[in-house]
């Protein structure tokens, strides 16, 4: 029986040509990809086409909360909860509210940004199985690395495993779960 593997990955001695390994995967059709490099490259998001994020609406949703929680927040205190008639003046008296209702607007906007983050990164992640390729530790030295999933639909053990050779890499190995 084939045990199920999580993927292949490819080893790169550079980023350009972990770049040009990814452009020439997405041509191939694989869309489950995922790229591991040392430092930033700035040319890999385009290759792996990553540019769908949706911290900053995230982030919009949490300010809109924010600062509709910190307004309603006053106006319970004020109006409803304990009034205080202060020399004749309203009890809803909104410039009152402002400085409240923008320190919650950056409060939650910062803490949805802080654990959409968390969320859409999927961290904490003590685990991810390409930790199983014996390799994979130069990924945080020198080395750059090209995962092409199983899960995705064009993924093949034997069909991905030769592409990836015709890319010229360093080595080329099964990432077991």
């Amino acid at each position: 029986m084939i045990k199920p593997i999580y993927g292949v990955i490819a080893e790169f001695d550079n980023p350009t040509a972990l770049v040009n390994a990814a452009r020439a995967a997405r041509e191939k059709g694989y869309r489950k990809l995922d790229a591991y490099t040392p430092f930033p490259v700035e040319e890999l998001s385009d290759a792996l086409h990553l540019h769908k994020n949706r911290l900053p609406l995230i982030v919009l949703i949490g300010g809109i909360v924010g600062g509709i929680l910190g307004y309603l927040l006053q106006y319970y205190v004020t109006v409803v909860y304990f009034p205080i008639n202060v020399a004749g003046r309203p009890l809803h008296s909104w410039p009152a509210y402002i400085i409240i209702t923008f320190e919650m607007t950056i409060l939650l906007a910062a803490i949805s940004a802080v654990l959409g983050l968390l969320a859409l990164c999927g961290l904490p992640m003590p685990y991810h199985p390409v930790f199983n390729v014996p390799r994979f530790a130069l990924a945080s030295r020198n080395r750059f690395f090209l995962c092409i999933e199983a899960a995705d639909p064009l993924f093949d053990r034997e069909g991905t495993s030769s592409f990836l050779e015709t890319l010229e890499p360093r080595e080329v190995s099964e990432v077991a779960h």
